[in-house]
């Protein structure tokens, strides 16, 4: 864009936040379209979207051989995160995308379903999100916003827990942290006969889903139905469409699931030095980039059978197809925000909530008994109805390309997500940027956006957190080329920690995945975690150690022994086992 264009770009993006309100302004603004302010000037609408346990390199603008169209339009319209980082796991996730405050801060020091007892005990590790924060979208309905909400939750399960206490004006909600994709079936159950079911909740209240339910498309029409109740009354909107695909159970519709049949014989390996190399030519990553193969607790695809190579192939096959049907349903979202003239008036911003997910969840509770007396897994049916099926961590890790593991460590690969941010008028079109941002800034960037200041640490008489993000409007447009002059950001979950300072990372796992000790990279120049520096750099890890430690304590971090093995997924020791039975 010439330096004219942009000036001219700029001056209108600030245009559209030019109205900033006061109270009064904001009550009498809900009575009527902007006549407490008698100004011509029209906030803009924001459009949240959210993608479940989607890797890294799992969009065609990221590289990925999966038809992404419409999220790869949105990215030619906007800008490309390529460090953008969250937490490994969706609810602490989600819980500080809420609030821009760590999870641990607010409800989420570990995921409602790992709690230990050690920290149920302790403030931070409600597995809800508490009031110790405010919502961001409280404060923009405050400010005459409409809000809406579709899709996932996962923020607490009980009606005061639910989205209309926490600042939606309307949402339809997925209250738990997965589903089946075409019915009600829940994920994790400890009575191997009695199959468990999702709770779903309409501005709160309980509901049945209807019949002829697929996840991504109802959510995005339900969303689509709010917009439109209320268009023309000339209040912007917020909209947060929050897919639960492509989360495990793998189920698409079949004619997706066709496209993709056979594609995937070719193996993990081949997939992906193919998504490298195109990562290389989209200048996603450094020509000289490595990538991370795999732990070697896996095996790799040669030492696959040919049974377990046809059942991955058609895995992966039905995950690129639910990936292909979420990006569809944004493309129906983006064409029906054109047909009613609010496209050109819409912040977008799109993120997963996390690395893709090799884990499985089979071994919670009593799931794998009841999937095997009650699910029909075999090749045939592999993601329709009825089916309960995983990807593993031999997909899990070519979606995390080029990155060390995935969802639940502290690897690149399970806290470096895609994420796609477009503000109108052109501004960062088709730009790549590697500033280092967090899910904390997402908060106060949409604040930002909408004219509307942080309460601080005070709201409606009562003490609140501070959000601890910075808004990332500047860098989106144009006026910086960085959001945090120096990056700096901790992570513990279960035992697992990392911490990051600059261009310097240290990251610790229990074994096999990793040392069991602190590791330190350089990830400017190696940020697939490649070669451990901390031998030969003990002052850098004895800096970083001392920055975590502080931001432990800050954030009010339980540690203990043993943490790591006790409370996490069983990061798929056992997924192979089960290949060999399917026909």
């Amino acid at each position: 864009m010439r330096n004219r264009e942009r000036t001219a770009a700029v001056g209108a993006l600030k245009f559209m936040l030019a109205a900033v309100f006061t109270a009064a302004q904001c009550a009498a603004m809900a009575a009527g379209p902007d006549a407490s302010t008698g100004s011509t000037a029209r906030r803009p609408n924001i459009l949240l979207i959210v993608a479940d346990d989607l890797g890294y390199s799992d969009l065609g603008s990221f590289g990925s051989e999966i038809a992404t169209p419409n999220l790869d339009a949105l990215a030619k319209d906007g800008m490309r995160m390529t460090s953008f980082y969250a937490s490994p796991f969706c609810s602490p996730t989600r819980a500080m995308l809420m609030t821009g405050a760590d999870n641990h801060q607010v409800g989420f020091g570990s995921m409602a379903e790992l709690l230990t007892p050690q920290q149920r005990s302790r403030p931070g590790y409600e597995g809800f999100l508490t009031d110790r924060a405010v919502p961001f979208p409280a404060l923009l309905k405050d400010a005459g916003y409409h809000t809406y909400m579709a899709g996932k939750w996962h923020l607490g399960v009980k009606e005061e827990h639910a989205p209309p206490n926490r600042g939606f004006e309307q949402s339809f909600a997925m209250m738990n942290g997965g589903a089946s994709h075409f019915d009600q079936t829940g994920i994790i159950t400890f009575d191997v006969n009695k199959t468990p079911m999702a709770l779903y909740r309409e501005n709160g209240k309980e509901v049945q889903i209807p019949k002829d339910f697929y996840s991504s498309e109802y959510f995005a029409s339900k969303l689509t139905s709010y917009i439109d109740a209320n268009k023309g009354d000339g209040r912007p909107f917020f909209g947060y469409l929050a897919f639960t695909a492509p989360h495990w159970p793998l189920q698409a519709r079949d004619a997706y699931i066709h496209k993709y049949e056979g594609k995937y014989d070719v193996g993990y390996d081949v997939i992906r030095e193919r998504r490298l190399e195109r990562m290389k030519a989209l200048g996603i990553l450094p020509k000289d980039t490595q990538a991370y193969v795999g732990n070697p607790a896996w095996p790799r695809w040669t030492q696959l059978s040919a049974q377990e190579k046809q059942v991955e192939s058609k895995r992966m096959a039905v995950y690129a197809a639910m990936v292909e049907s979420l990006d569809a349903e944004v493309g129906h979202l983006v064409a029906h925000l054109k047909r009613i003239g609010e496209y050109d008036n819409t912040v977008i911003f799109f993120m997963s909530d996390n690395g893709a997910d090799g884990n499985t969840v089979l071994d919670e509770g009593e799931t794998r008994a009841w999937a095997r007396a009650h699910r029909d897994n075999s090749l045939a049916n592999t993601g329709r109805v009825g089916s309960f099926a995983e990807y593993g961590p031999g997909w899990a890790q070519v979606g995390s390309t080029p990155f060390n593991m995935y969802k639940a460590f502290m690897y690149e690969g399970g806290i470096s997500v895609p994420a796609i941010a477009r503000v109108p008028h052109g501004l960062r079109h088709d730009t790549i940027s590697r500033a280092p941002a967090h899910v904390t800034d997402i908060a106060p960037t949409l604040l930002e956006v909408a004219g509307v200041k942080p309460p601080g640490t005070h709201y409606q008489g009562r003490e609140v957190l501070a959000m601890q993000g910075r808004s990332m409007l500047g860098l989106l447009s144009g006026q910086r080329n960085k959001v945090h002059d120096e990056f700096r950001q901790g992570w513990e979950l279960n035992g697992r920690r990392a911490m990051r300072v600059g261009d310097w990372k240290i990251v610790q796992a229990n074994k096999p995945w990793g040392s069991g000790e602190w590791e330190l990279y350089d990830l400017a120049r190696d940020r697939p975690e490649l070669h451990n520096l901390a031998a030969s750099h003990p002052a850098k890890l004895k800096e970083l150690l001392t920055q975590y430690e502080r931001y432990a304590r800050d954030n009010g971090v339980v540690e203990f022994e043993g943490l790591s093995t006790r409370a996490g997924y069983s990061n798929s020791l056992n997924y192979y086992k089960d290949i060999d039975d399917i026909q």
